[in-house]
């Protein structure tokens, strides 16, 4: 193994970060472990991975990414109306409610209720924070060489 500098492909990186959206703090890796994951094995939003080559253990950055780099602009075609007699009374229909269904396959996918009709209930498939610009704040705090069998997987295995 080498002796990583900065972050390069292969590595796994460590870092603390902050998530703002809209001037909110979405997400943040304060009061838990650094987030790792391996540089160039597409863990993370491109527009994140991108703006981490280069960086040094202990160097901080603001970045800020652009929609189509983060989650996606808002696909218009992620929109489903469904009759409202379709869903259970358990569900309450308000928008923002998030529901998980099954695809025709029977696999689960994440929808929120976009909007309320007479007849129909809109449902929006879209990821939570597509269409949003996303300023992260980040350090690396450790790099180290990915393991093989790391690599094979395309994701971080904990460390002994």
């Amino acid at each position: 193994m080498s002796d990583p500098k900065t972050v390069q492909d292969g590595q796994v990186v460590s870092m603390e970060y902050t998530l703002r959206v809209d001037g909110e703090v979405i997400d943040s890796s304060e009061g838990h472990e650094p987030f790792e994951y391996i540089q160039g094995a597409g863990n993370i939003i491109p527009g994140l991975e991108r703006e981490m080559y280069g960086m040094a253990i202990g160097e901080s950055k603001e970045v800020t990414i652009a929609a189509k780099d983060g989650y996606g602009e808002v696909d218009e075609e992620a929109f489903i109306d469904v009759p409202r007699d379709r869903f259970p009374p358990s569900i309450p229909l308000k928008e923002g409610v998030e529901l998980q269904v099954s695809d025709q396959s029977g696999r689960p996918m994440y929808a929120r209720i976009h909007e309320v009709g007479d007849e129909t209930v809109r449902l929006d498939f879209n990821h939570p924070l597509a269409g949003k610009e996303l300023h992260f704040s980040v350090k690396v705090v450790g790099l180290r060489d990915a393991t093989d069998e790391e690599m094979a997987h395309r994701h971080v295995h904990p460390q002994e």
